[in-house]
């Protein structure tokens, strides 16, 4: 379990600080130390932290895919044509019904304690229409996002295909969402180089590989750092357009989403987090965002509310201390009750050891939500001994109609089945 002890105001600045191990000589002489504190703890620390602190349900039946660090993103498609869906993490795929692992191009596998992936969110999607599945990959932050298109079962590496121009993707928490409601999922996220929130459209026509970048946002805003925390997209004022929301505020929606005239509001909406979710947790017919720390403690619902002048602001609650570093979420109605839970799970050394609780027990878990009854949520512990990476897969992968659970991270990859009885 954390000490919360150790999560002083300092040490989550010195976490925001080893952001990716982004280092740099402008540190001061303590920080320096500290980071070699840092270093020498994940150096001696084991190699997976013990899962005993907490005991989770026995709603899901977990099946180990591989301890193998290959990926942080993940991804289910049909890539054979076989009927079943199949598992992806970064360059890898694992063919259902018996996982045999499979290479779409030339990999490794990473040390998780001294290294990250080439691969921090994956989708799969038919992205040239061509009938078969395909695999896009979010690489690190910063870097153009790229696809692999399925080679219909014939022997060799996939053909890669650069996204949009080679827009560097900012912004930790991309999201794989519906911009234009045309039924295909493009990725909402910042353009590194001009500091915008923009979206990526996948190709419209059969057998066309390019997509295309739209801006939403005017540049040089916030949210669009390379390692900004934090992004998410729904109707924050209720007029039937969905705006995107960041930490610090959020773009009010138009009709149009090719101007880039989508303007800011500037609001409170905690700290640095993973992907953020609109919903009305407390029934007030006001939609709220629901976020959860990347890389210090804590998950939070913050409440809307109107600020002296009668805009939109958000007062934050406390939801939940069982776990540091939940670096993505999700929402799915796991237990079929019509409603969509919040999933999310910690992201297993997410900085090599160095953050506090960065290396303990990887707890996966969700929410139910109560907006009839206070405090309008209940937390159910999933597993102690799998996490999350940097995106969750909720998808049917056995068949039974209800939402199983895919995650990959430096603790390997995982299939969670959901056994939750209606």
């Amino acid at each position: 379990m954390i000490d919360m002890k150790k999560y002083t105001v300092g040490q989550c600045l010195l976490s925001g600080l080893l952001l990716c191990g982004c280092l740099t000589g402008a540190y001061s002489q303590q920080t320096k130390s500290l980071f070699n504190v840092r270093k020498q703890q994940a150096e001696n620390a084991p190699a997976r932290a013990e899962a005993k602190s907490i005991v989770p349900s026995t709603d899901f039946k977990k099946t180990t895919i591989t301890r193998d660090f290959i990926s942080e993103g993940v991804a289910v498609a049909d890539l054979n044509k076989d009927g079943r869906m199949d598992i992806v993490a970064g360059y890898y795929w694992f063919e259902a019904p018996n996982w045999t692992r499979h290479q779409m191009a030339p990999s490794r596998v990473f040390d998780p304690r001294k290294e990250y992936s080439e691969s921090f969110l994956n989708l799969g999607m038919d992205v040239n229409q061509d009938g078969w599945d395909d695999v896009v990959i979010i690489d690190f932050p910063g870097k153009p996002a790229f696809w692999f298109e399925n080679p219909k079962n014939k022997p060799g590496d996939w053909q890669k295909h650069i996204i949009a121009d080679s827009v560097g993707i900012a912004n930790e928490s991309p999201g794989f969402v519906d911009i234009d409601g045309d039924g295909r999922l493009d990725i909402l996220c910042g353009d590194k180089a001009k500091k915008q929130i923009v979206w990526l459209k996948p190709p419209t026509k059969p057998g066309d590989t390019n997509w295309k970048r739209y801006a939403l946002s005017k540049e040089n805003v916030a949210g669009t750092e390379i390692f900004s925390h934090g992004i998410g997209y729904g109707d924050v004022d209720k007029d039937g357009i969905k705006d995107v929301v960041i930490r610090e505020g959020w773009f009010k929606g138009t009709a149009d989403n090719q101007s880039g005239s989508w303007v800011f509001h500037p609001a409170d909406l905690g700290e640095p987090c993973s992907h953020m979710q609109l919903l009305d947790v407390n029934g007030d017919g006001k939609n709220d965002v629901v976020s959860a720390s990347a890389h210090a403690l804590g998950v939070w619902w913050h409440e809307q509310v109107a600020d002296e002048q009668g805009g939109i602001n958000f007062k934050t609650h406390l939801m939940s201390t069982t776990t540091a570093q939940t670096h993505s979420s999700i929402m799915a109605d796991l237990n079929g009750d019509g409603r969509a839970d919040y999933i999310t799970g910690k992201r297993f050394l997410a900085h090599h050891g160095r953050d506090p609780g960065d290396s303990d027990a990887p707890i996966l878990m969700w929410f139910e939500f109560t907006p009839d009854k206070e405090p309008y949520y209940t937390e159910h512990v999933i597993d102690n001994d799998s996490g999350a990476g940097l995106n969750i897969v909720a998808q049917d992968m056995n068949g039974d109609r209800m939402p199983d659970l895919v995650i990959a991270n430096k603790n390997g990859v995982f299939l969670l089945e959901n056994k939750i009885k209606k």
